[in-house]
């Protein structure tokens, strides 16, 4: 499995217009090949901590499809409706790959 994590400084006068946006977003993420999650996690001190937006894939091969669409493009014109102001600074995209996951029934030897 493959997750991204965006971090995202919020403005807290923002942030309601923020995650409205993702609840309002086109889902097309949805329809991609091996999409399977995403979460949208609300700092707990708004002022100080990041929105954590994370996507979860079967591959990373399949979020560069994704990336690469025009999906992609489509899906986060949206989020451009938002002013300059709204961001504190600069997002930061993280990539990982799972090396355990507890919601998964491992076999025991």
């Amino acid at each position: 499995m493959f997750v991204t994590m965006n971090r995202i400084p919020v403005n807290p006068e923002h942030a309601q217009r923020f995650e409205e946006n993702f609840r309002q977003r086109a889902r097309l993420v949805d329809r991609m090949p091996g999409f399977i999650r995403n979460l949208v996690l609300r700092p707990a001190n708004p002022a100080e901590e990041p929105y954590v937006v994370m996507t979860f894939w079967e591959s990373e091969a399949h979020f560069q499809n994704w990336v690469n669409s025009p999906e992609f493009k489509e899906g986060h014109a949206k989020s451009s409706t938002l002013p300059r102001e709204a961001f504190r600074g600069p997002s930061r995209l993280e990539s990982f790959s799972v090396v355990t996951d507890s919601a998964l029934k491992e076999e025991r030897a």
